[in-house]
């Protein structure tokens, strides 16, 4: 009797043994040491440049989808949570993530290290009007820098030494070299842009757009911002009747009939601007500020700009 109970002694014993080394391994086996580190971004432009430096070196999981638009764009609470386990999160700021940057900021407060890369790229301000001109209005500081490769360039830059400083585990060699030949495609398309835009002539580098976003470019490239149809540089607001009046009277005085369009926003408020002026304005659809998914024309940073690039400068020589 007394051998018996020992042996299911030793047999529970063992069964406990088995069980604790198997939850102990379930515990421990998500990290396990294989884990990589993990790099958060924001929006899906800068994911892209981010992935080009980061490469395989981290995992880099970007929260906005394809097509989304960044000033509207939420978090499920499972982004939410990526973001607080995060070794290093990439956001633009200046106000763009406007439904995020709560959850950037509690991150932040936990201890997650944050880069502001809009912060940092030399930022511009809003103008509401044409710059220098009567309905000329300084704004806010204007969030979309990535539409001036150069300010991309810096931006990248400074990308590659927060994952060095911040992302423990990582290759700083294959990091940097990443970086660098990065910085060369950007540098090539600078030079592309300039040529293109080259071709277009000086009395006609004036652009109205859906909203300002464009600033950046048109600092860089020597065009004229002559006015938005939503008279802000967010896709919230919405124009009253004032503003197109104003935006229809500068398009006339500037002899404009070119209105760029957000491709990933209804050109509805650009076709009530065509009805204003009698129906004789083109609507050129813009990549702005959000890439698409892969193979539909803006997979890319680098697919967006020279999608752009060639749109707009089809749009403003007539070609």
């Amino acid at each position: 009797m007394s051998v018996r109970v020992g042996a299911a002694r030793v047999r529970a014993l063992l069964l406990s043994l088995v069980t604790f080394f198997v939850v102990a391994g379930t515990a421990t086996g998500c990290s396990g040491g294989d884990e990589q580190p993990s790099v958060v971004v924001t929006t899906n432009i800068l994911g892209d440049i981010t992935r080009e430096i980061v490469g395989d070196e981290a995992d880099v999981s970007v929260l906005m989808k394809p097509n989304a638009d960044p000033h509207s764009f939420g978090l499920s609470a499972v982004q939410a949570a990526e973001l607080e386990n995060a070794d290093l999160i990439v956001y633009n700021g200046l106000g763009l993530e406007e439904n995020v940057l709560r959850h950037v900021e509690a991150a932040r407060a936990s201890g997650v290290a944050t880069f502001a890369a809009g912060e940092a790229a030399d930022p511009l301000t809003f103008h509401t009007g044409e710059e220098g001109g009567p309905d000329d209005e300084a704004g806010e500081p204007d969030p979309h820098f990535w539409t001036d490769p150069d300010r991309v360039r810096k931006a990248a830059g400074l990308i590659a030494d927060q994952v060095v400083e911040h992302v423990d585990g990582v290759n700083e060699k294959a990091l940097r070299e990443n970086a660098a030949h990065y910085d060369g495609q950007l540098a090539d398309l600078t030079t592309w842009m300039e040529g293109s835009f080259a071709t277009i002539p000086e009395g006609r580098r004036a652009l109205v757009t859906n909203h300002h976003v464009f600033g950046y470019l048109a600092d860089r490239f020597g065009f004229r911002v002559i006015g938005a149809v939503v008279p802000s540089g967010t896709t919230l607001a919405s124009p009253g009747s004032s503003d197109l009046r104003s935006l229809t009277r500068a398009m006339e005085k500037a002899e404009v009939r070119t209105v760029f369009a957000d491709s990933s926003q209804p050109t509805r408020l650009a076709e009530v601007l065509r009805q204003e002026m009698g129906g004789d304005v083109d609507v050129v659809p813009l990549y702005s500020e959000s890439l698409t998914e892969k193979g539909k024309g803006a997979g890319t940073y680098l697919d967006m700009m020279r999608a752009n690039t060639s749109a707009m400068t089809d749009g403003l020589t007539g070609d």
